[in-house]
């Protein structure tokens, strides 16, 4: 897929999702951004860049420790939603860019802690975007990029379902894919939290944009996954619910 066709993906699944994507309970738990923040080791002195920041959720969890934070994203809507976000949350210390991952418009070194959330899965070219933010992660920084991590024996078959939820989803890695970015990276092998991203998948389905058709697929292949757990879904039934949580890894490097 070219470059364009997907930025034009982008911009209509994150434009549509901008609100439900933001105020969903999972995305912005408080617990687990404080978590993303602490394995930081982020302080008072810090600046923070987050790349492809939607919503600004995790901006603002860091501008709330940091000296300033700034987010860059692509979808014009995702940052409306963001400066609304910082203004309820009484936040002034942070910006907001529109633009793109490549290159970074910033010169090199430019941040003491450079992070992504939930958007490796959406990269093109993983490895390009990570070079990328450890050019502007100024030495003895950190870098940050959660996102979600499948079991390798099971990563084909949850991207399936990923892709016909969001048509902007290119693939999300399995961890060992994830550590040797880092490594081509020439950053040094980075910590390692893990946990699960809980939602029913009905909510799920409502602030996902899918393809005509596309839901009923997805809401049988994953009934069909309840016996051996065959996305690494960790689907299970909860009264008239089905509940999933998606495999994630935090993974956090000092720049040398």
């Amino acid at each position: 897929m070219s470059s364009s066709k997907h930025s034009e993906l982008i911009l209509d699944q994150f434009t549509r999702q901008a609100v439900p994507f933001a105020t969903a309970p999972s995305i912005k738990d408080e617990a687990a951004l404080k978590l993303v923040v602490e394995l930081s080791g982020a302080g008072a002195e810090d600046t923070v860049l987050d790349v492809a920041c939607g919503p600004g959720l995790i901006v603002v969890a860091f501008a709330r420790v940091v000296k300033h934070a700034t987010g860059i994203d692509i979808t014009p809507a995702m940052l409306k939603r963001a400066t609304v976000y910082a203004a309820e949350q009484g936040v002034s210390n942070v910006t907001w860019r529109q633009g793109d991952v490549l290159p970074l418009p910033y010169p090199d070194a430019s941040f003491s802690i450079v992070s992504s959330r939930f958007a490796f899965h959406h990269f093109l070219d993983p490895f390009a975007v990570l070079r990328e933010m450890t050019r502007v992660c100024a030495p003895g920084g950190t870098m940050v990029v959660v996102d979600t991590a499948p079991a390798p024996e099971k990563v084909d078959a949850l991207n399936r379902v990923e892709l016909l939820r969001d048509p902007s989803h290119v693939r999300a890695l399995t961890l060992d894919e994830h550590l040797d970015l880092f490594r081509r990276a020439g950053l040094p092998e980075p910590r390692v939290t893990r946990y699960r991203l809980d939602t029913d998948l009905e909510s799920l389905l409502a602030r996902s944009f899918p393809d005509p058709g596309s839901a009923e697929k997805i809401r049988a292949l994953v009934a069909a996954s309840l016996p051996d757990d065959a996305l690494d879904l960790n689907v299970r039934r909860a009264g008239d619910q089905i509940r999933l949580g998606h495999p994630v890894a935090i993974l956090a490097a000092r720049r040398s």
